[in-house]
């Protein structure tokens, strides 16, 4: 039997409990995608969402 194997990356992203609204975050101005991506990490890493 074959093993199951584990996601690809392996990181999980809670966001329970948060109460930022999306403007919080990226602003009110229009982003490009790339800046939006890099801001999401940003807010994860510093409010320690992520977990592996």
């Amino acid at each position: 039997m074959a093993e199951k194997k584990k996601a690809f990356g392996g990181y999980t992203i809670s966001f329970k409990g948060c109460k930022d609204t999306v403007e919080s975050v990226f602003g009110s101005a229009p982003v490009a995608p790339s800046q939006m991506t890099k801001k999401l990490w940003e807010y994860v890493k510093k409010n320690n969402l992520s977990k592996k």
